[in-house]
């Protein structure tokens, strides 16, 4: 990996807006923008209520902030932009935004008492007293008294319209009280329509059109949309120009592995956040990742017995990823609007759409698998060491040490995790360790990847070698066939035009010993 040239003095660094949601802040503080005010204006012009789904950290707040300035008319925060010429700066609409992205919603009454709030700083602000007690009626009068005060409709903004039922979304009986409560909420949007301008919620998923949504039939679901895949997050374009001149002394290929590769249908992004926090510490780490655990997603993988290395591929409908509710969470639709999978290719069919999965870049599939094997293992400690212990062993080509090692994962989990994890057997156990341990170095991984006479069962390509392993189940004593097949079959043509080392490894686990019995490599010339 060679790094960047260096960039032209003439490019001057400025603020790095990490944490910052507010548009006129980043506007008037001399920090980076990447401009997104032409997808709003075209979302103003060619539609009225939107829905957009993005991960945490995406920046959704920033752009709803950007809406609002648009709506009141700031003109000057909007100086150079693409909205400037676009927009008549003459008219200005009042906004409502409701936001939940502060603290935790723990209870149906807390809910209330947030919204009660919220409706209450709007009423002061316009200088209308409260004239009802339940909120669905505070809220529709709220609207229509706004309206009628100012002479325009009402602007609706709601900024993390799901997180209430998100924090507590293992607490079954709390999360359909909250949901039932946000869906007579936000029922009043659309009946509403008459008062209302424009309308747009954000949040991390989308629940089932019968639950909550069941209220919200006219908004525009957006997530993916194509002409929208970067309505939020950083394009490989915005980094080399918006933020050219913090790339000097940074490796541009590793930086594009780690952090490319959110994709809704359209142009694949950055997360601005963990980008941000790069460009500040200038190290490679799961920035992203480390901003919120997810235990919740962890305990379901495992209590479902997930099989590790279809994470990496996983087929879905449209219509699946966009099913979600308290009591029916498919396991594809969670982990790909959480953004810990995203879109890698489509295909498309009359009235559906065909979705295969992936992981986005080598921060997520890194991280994710660290936290698997803590919970695969049982342990928190564990997993660290033996990780790096791996790179530096794949790195130096010592099988000896490798050999070692592999005996050593699976000699350290208690006989109990065996009974508790036998996913798909004890085969599938055996490789969804062998799997996330070499996915947690943050090499890049082929799974059951094809050739002209068989499939290998798994590749990977790291520091300019190519590993090939195949692996077999034994009662008891090794055969050495699974080294053997990888010879028969032939599988290192399909990577000699590399001209790197290529390296065969057979791995036979045994039944009996729960562990590895069989280990043979193999390294080819260069021809």
């Amino acid at each position: 990996m060679t790094p960047i040239a260096p960039q032209p003095a003439a490019l001057a660094r400025k603020k790095l807006p990490i944490g910052i949601q507010t548009f006129s802040e980043i506007r008037e503080d001399n920090c980076y923008y990447v401009d997104k005010t032409g997808m709003a204006v075209d979302l103003v012009q060619t539609g009225k209520a939107y829905f957009l789904s993005r991960p945490r950290r995406f920046g959704k707040s920033l752009f709803l902030d950007t809406l609002k300035e648009l709506f009141e008319g700031n003109r000057t925060l909007f100086t150079g932009l693409a909205a400037e010429p676009l927009w008549d700066w003459g008219t200005k609409f009042p906004v409502i935004r409701i936001s939940f992205g502060a603290g935790v919603i723990a209870a149906r009454q807390s809910l209330d008492q947030v919204l009660h709030q919220q409706l209450s700083h709007h009423e002061a602000r316009w200088e209308l007293p409260a004239a009802f007690v339940d909120l669905r009626s505070r809220f529709l009068h709220l609207i229509e008294r706004i309206a009628a005060h100012t002479g325009q409709r009402v602007v609706v903004l709601v900024d993390e319209y799901d997180k209430p039922i998100l924090d507590n979304i293992d607490k079954t009986e709390v999360a359909l009280e909250v949901r039932e409560g946000l869906k007579d909420f936000y029922s009043v949007i659309k009946d509403s329509d008459a008062h209302i301008r424009f309308a747009f919620l954000t949040g991390v998923s989308k629940f089932s059109k019968v639950s909550l949504f069941s209220g919200l039939n006219n908004l525009k679901d957006i997530t993916l949309d194509e002409r929208y895949s970067a309505i939020c997050g950083y394009t490989d374009a915005d980094v080399d120009t918006v933020f050219a001149p913090e790339l000097p002394g940074l490796d541009r290929e590793l930086i594009r592995d780690w952090y490319n590769g959110y994709n809704w249908l359209g142009t694949s992004v950055y997360n601005p956040f963990g980008l941000l926090l790069l460009f500040d510490t200038r190290k490679i780490r799961p920035h992203w990742f480390e901003t919120g655990t997810p235990t919740f997603l962890i305990k379901l993988l495992q209590q479902r017995q997930v099989f590790t290395p279809d994470l990496s591929r996983i087929v879905a409908s449209d219509t699946l990823l966009s099913t979600f509710d308290v009591d029916n969470i498919p396991t594809e639709a969670l982990m790909f609007q959480a953004g810990y999978l995203t879109v890698d290719t489509v295909r498309e069919m009359p009235g559906r759409m065909q979705l295969t999965l992936k992981y986005p870049n080598l921060e997520v599939q890194s991280a994710l698998n660290t936290s698997l094997l803590q919970s695969l293992t049982g342990s928190l400690s564990l997993p660290g060491p033996q990780i790096t212990q791996l790179y530096d062993l794949l790195r130096a080509q010592d099988f000896a040490g490798l050999k070692t090692l592999f005996h050593a994962f699976y000699a350290s989990i208690a006989n109990d995790w065996y009974r508790k994890n036998e996913m798909a057997g004890y085969e599938g156990y055996y490789a969804s360790i062998f799997y996330s341990y070499f996915a947690a170095v943050g090499v890049e991984i082929r799974l059951e990847d094809p050739t002209n006479v068989g499939r290998i069962d798994m590749t990977v390509l790291f520091a300019g070698q190519v590993f090939l392993f195949e692996f077999k189940v034994v009662e008891t004593n090794p055969s050495g066939s699974a080294l053997q097949q990888l010879k028969d079959k032939g599988y290192a043509d399909k990577y000699r035009a590399l001209n790197q080392p290529i390296h065969l490894v057979g791995v036979e686990f045994s039944k009996a010993s729960r562990n590895i019995v069989g280990f043979g490599a193999e390294t080819l010339a260069i021809l």
